[in-house]
C-alpha cells in the first residue's frame, strides 16, 4: 500500500467529506441506512462523477476496496459516537479544507494526463471537490453550498489556475502540488475567519 503524503491525505479529506455527510443526515434525522448513503455520496459523489465524465471506468472506488471500507467505517462511527466527533468540528474543517485541495489536484491530474485543455482540468478538479456536497445537498433538499455565496468552489479554481502556472517555473511537481493545495486550503481558512463571500448580484433588483 502506499503511504504517500497525497495518499495520506486523501483518506483524510474522505474521512472529512463522509463526517460530513453522516453530520448532515444525522440533522435531518434520516435512519442508520440513509446516514451510511449520505457519507458515501458526499465522499466520492465528485469523483464518480469525473471518472463518468472522462470516460474512466469502472470508476476509481470501485477499483479500491480501502475507500469504500474507510467511508463506512467513518459513517457508523460519526453515527454512534457523533456528539464526541462534534467536538472537533475545527479539525474536521481542516481536514475538509486538506480534501478540497487534494481531491482538486487528483480531479485536474486525471485531466492532464488525458491531455485535455487547461479549462477542462481545473474543472474536472472542482467537480472532484465539489460535486460529492452538491448532491449530498440535492438529496437533502437543500441549496448546494457551491451555489450560494461561501467561496468553497471559487478556491478550487484559483487553487488549480495556480498549479497550472506553477507548471511553467521549473519547480517540482511535488511542489506545485503541495503549494497549489497550501493555497485552497488558505483560501478557505481566511474566507471562513474573515467571513469573506461573494458578492450579491441580486441584492439591488429584487
Amino acid at each position: 500500500m502506499d503511504y504517500s503524503f497525497l495518499n495520506i491525505i486523501d483518506i483524510l479529506g474522505t474521512i472529512a467529506f463522509a463526517v460530513s455527510g453522516a453530520f448532515s443526515a444525522m440533522e435531518r434525522k434520516l435512519d442508520p441506512f440513509g446516514v451510511v448513503i449520505l457519507a458515501f455520496v458526499t465522499a466520492i459523489g465528485g469523483g464518480t462523477l469525473r471518472d463518468v465524465l472522462i470516460g474512466n471506468t469502472p470508476v476509481a472506488w470501485l477499483r479500491n476496496e480501502m475507500t469504500a471500507t474507510v467511508i463506512l467505517a467513518t459513517a457508523f462511527i460519526t453515527l454512534f459516537f457523533g456528539r464526541y466527533v462534534k467536538q472537533f468540528q475545527k479539525t474536521l474543517f481542516l481536514f475538509d479544507a486538506l480534501g478540497l485541495g487534494v481531491f482538486t489536484l487528483i480531479g485536474m491530474e486525471k485531466g492532464l494526463r488525458m491531455q485535455l485543455s487547461p479549462g477542462i482540468c481545473i474543472a474536472l478538479g472542482t467537480i472532484t471537490a465539489c460535486f460529492g456536497g452538491v448532491i449530498r445537498d440535492v438529496l437533502l433538499n437543500n441549496v448546494p453550498l457551491i451555489f450560494q455565496r461561501e467561496i468553497y468552489a471559487s478556491a478550487c479554481i484559483l487553487g488549480g489556475s495556480l498549479y497550472l502556472l506553477l507548471q511553467k517555473t521549473g519547480l517540482s511537481n511535488d511542489w506545485n502540488t503541495i503549494i497549489a493545495i497550501l493555497t485552497i486550503v488558505l483560501i478557505r481558512i481566511i474566507a471562513m475567519r474573515y467571513k469573506l463571500m461573494l458578492p450579491r448580484v441580486y441584492e439591488n433588483r429584487m
